[in-house]
């Protein structure tokens, strides 16, 4: 299969045996896609198998001949086509039928009546998460191309007279540092692909949220730094994400690090590196993060935590592309781009001695604002339509309903949590519904009659008023089952992180 290029636009085949879903599903996708249509299975295999494949599959289940099974099977046994994405559409919703789709190698299901917003929002998942599973597969064979190159000039080189000597050396250790790069960067992939695997697009149709996107298009193609401003929850990972998926460099991984989840001793080490034996503990050489994103783009989450005594070595980066690694006294030469995020007010810790002010300027050069989920009411339906239907397949459930009277509260709820907090109430809310209508588990109309109170205070008292509040609820547990840290949708590390900075201290 081709890789999709970003400026081609991507085709889609449906295949169904019912001619008015087929009307259906290509009058959804024709405006943003190139659509081909198969009445059966033969047909799609045909067009699969194509000089001009599809770059994705909507593939109904129950048809005469071959049905959907069969389809998805011989698919996935031809090398030809086995990359190539496959969601199933169906009228049924047996746990079992779709156990099956996706042990066959399917990657998505779709319960028919379909839900416009839903399907056009897989859809750009699923092809997002092709271009790159794509781009992943060709940049790896490309550095083991390039080990294997290097490791051949090595030997020729070894057999050639001592003059070759230096030319020998400077092969090997480029040898090596390939491949420090290629192991540290899968390294670091094996955890990111968990995260790729369950990640969202960016869902929503407000003015809001079109002006964020609107400033993403503007700066993708560009090697700027970009500082991204939000409260907590609001998706600012996936608006750094977005920015990279644009860019020149989006066939490299976006490597990520965040700030505030990492103890100060162990920062300096992570971003980076770390010599054998440069502390107690270090038992062997440790690539840092900015190797590991060396021609790709770094994402420096939770920016305002960094503590103050490594800004100026990240200055330093940003400005001359250059670092030791901590035990080493050699520079390290890096092309790095950097998106950074926070949810503080840096001017403000900048006029506290809390953040330099040279790096504040060299972060701030294209900020982008993300508003808070109060700001954009009119996205809350489609975003309750989406994690309903994901969290209710992963339980088991069928969600039908949304009473009027759910969703009215949901839409006058202040979200102090943002998205985050959205996501966690409709999980509860799923888990409370016994039947096809969602029920709140937790009445949040105690909650909007503060919001008033809260308009004139400033995000930190904000912030540091809501945990406190939340960890009264939980009689101060932090983590586990029912704690703050669970209801707040943080890690337990960055919640106490957050408990320190505020300084919250139990009663």
């Amino acid at each position: 299969m081709n890789q999709l290029d970003c400026s081609e636009r991507a085709t889609i085949l449906v295949v169904d045996d019912t001619p008015e879903n087929l009307a259906l599903m290509s009058g959804l996708l024709k405006d943003d896609y190139k659509v081909k249509i198969a009445n059966n299975g033969e047909k799609a295999l045909k067009i699969a198998a194509s000089e001009t494949p599809p770059n994705l599959i909507l593939l109904d289940i129950m048809m005469p001949g071959l049905n959907g099974f069969e389809v998805c099977r011989q698919l996935k046994d031809d090398p030809e086509t086995r990359d190539i994405p496959v969601i199933f559409l169906t009228a049924k919703s047996e746990i079992e039928d779709e156990k099956k789709g996706l042990e066959l190698g399917a990657v998505d299901y779709i319960t028919k009546p379909i839900s416009p917003p839903l399907v056009m929002a897989r859809v750009r998942n699923n092809l997002a998460l092709k271009v790159m599973a794509d781009s992943l597969r060709h940049h790896n064979t490309f550095l083991e191309l390039e080990v294997s190159k290097r490791t051949a000039e090595l030997v020729l080189a070894k057999e050639e007279a001592e003059k070759g000597k230096h030319r020998a050396e400077a092969a090997l250790a480029e040898i090596l540092r390939l491949k420090e790069q290629l192991e540290g960067e899968r390294a670091y992939l094996q955890e990111e692909i968990k995260l790729e695997n369950n990640h969202e697009n960016i869902i929503g149709q407000s003015d809001a949220l079109k002006h964020v996107l609107h400033k993403v298009g503007q700066i993708a193609n560009s090697n700027t730094t970009v500082l991204i401003h939000g409260g907590t929850g609001t998706g600012k990972e996936l608006v750094a994400r977005a920015i990279h998926g644009l860019s020149l460099r989006k066939n490299r991984a976006l490597v990520k690090v965040n700030c505030a989840t990492l103890p100060a001793n162990l920062i300096e080490s992570e971003l980076f590196g770390h010599e054998k034996g440069s502390f107690t503990g270090s038992l062997a050489k440790h690539l840092g993060r900015f190797e590991i994103a060396d021609g790709a783009t770094l994402f420096l989450d939770e920016i305002g935590e960094l503590p103050l005594e490594l800004q100026a070595k990240l200055l330093r980066v940003l400005q001359e592309g250059e670092f030791e690694r901590v035990g080493s006294s050699h520079t390290i030469k890096v092309d790095v781009r950097i998106i950074a995020a926070t949810n503080r007010n840096l001017e403000e810790d900048v006029r506290n001695g809390r953040f330099r002010e040279d790096l504040w300027y060299r972060l701030n050069i294209f900020p982008i604002i993300i508003p808070p989920l109060r700001d954009r009411t009119e996205d809350i339906p489609l975003l309750v339509d989406f994690y309903v239907k994901k969290i209710a397949k992963r339980l088991g459930k069928t969600i039908e309903i949304i009473p009027e009277v759910v969703m009215t509260d949901l839409q006058n709820y202040n979200w102090p949590g943002n998205i985050r907090e959205l996501e966690n109430v409709l999980e509860r809310a799923v888990i409370n519904s016994s039947g096809p209508k969602l029920r709140l588990a937790d009445g949040l109309a105690q909650s909007v009659k503060h919001i008033s109170a809260t308009a004139s205070k400033t995000m930190e008292a904000v912030e540091r008023e809501y945990i406190i509040q939340v960890l009264e609820q939980t009689n101060w547990k932090v983590s586990g089952k029912d704690s703050a840290s669970e209801i707040l949708g943080l890690d337990r590390s960055t919640l106490r992180a957050r408990m320190s900075k505020l300084n919250i201290e139990k009663p």
